[in-house]
C-alpha cells in the first residue's frame, strides 16, 4: 500500500528541529479606536472603525457599522448606535444594535434596548426595555421567495385532494 504523504513531510521537519515556519494569519487587521481611561469627551462621536471606552463620554455614539465596547472603566451617558455593542462598564442611555449586545458580568445599562440579538452574563444590571426585532435583510429575502413557492404548492395539492375526494365517494 501506499505511504500518506504526511509520513514524508514529518521526517525533514524532525531532522531539522531549528527550522521555523511562521503561521500564516488570514484575518485583516482590526482597526480600533481608543478612548483612555482618563479622556472625556462630550458631544457626538462618530465614525467607520470600532471603538473602545476606557474613559467617559457624554452626548451620542453612532458608529452604525462596527462594534462599541464599554471597558471596565468606561462610563457612557449617551445614546448607542453600533452593529454590536458589548458592555463591561455602565452605559445611561438608549441602545440600538443592528446585530447584537452583549453584557458582561459587571456591566451595567439603564436606558431602552433595540437589538436582534442579546447576551446578559449573570451578575450583570439592566434597566429598561428591550426590544429585539428580526434580521431585516434576512426577514425579506424569505417572504419574497415564499410567496411564488406558495402558489405551485396550492395548484399541486389541488388535484390530490379531488383525487381522494373521488376515491372516497366510490
Amino acid at each position: 500500500m501506499l505511504q500518506p504523504p504526511e509520513n514524508k513531510n514529518s521526517t525533514p521537519t524532525a531532522s531539522n528541529p531549528n527550522s521555523y515556519v511562521p503561521v500564516k494569519s488570514s484575518s485583516a487587521p482590526i482597526e480600533q479606536a481608543t478612548i483612555g481611561r482618563s479622556l472625556v469627551i462630550k458631544g457626538e462621536i462618530s465614525g467607520a472603525e470600532s471603538l473602545f471606552v476606557d474613559g467617559r463620554i457624554e452626548g451620542t455614539v453612532n458608529i452604525p457599522e462596527h462594534r462599541v465596547t464599554v471597558g471596565r472603566n468606561g462610563v457612557v451617558t449617551a445614546d448607542v448606535n453600533a452593529r454590536e455593542v458589548v458592555i463591561m462598564g455602565k452605559v445611561h442611555g438608549n441602545i440600538i444594535c443592528s446585530d447584537r449586545l452583549d453584557i458582561r458580568s459587571e456591566g451595567s445599562v439603564t436606558g431602552d434596548v433595540v437589538v436582534q440579538r442579546i447576551s446578559v452574563e449573570d451578575g450583570a444590571i439592566l434597566k429598561g426595555s428591550v426590544q429585539v426585532q428580526a434580521a431585516e435583510p434576512r426577514s425579506k429575502q424569505p417572504q419574497q421567495p415564499a410567496k411564488p413557492a406558495e402558489a405551485p404548492k396550492a395548484t399541486v395539492n389541488d388535484p390530490p385532494k379531488a383525487a381522494a375526494a373521488a376515491i372516497a365517494g366510490a
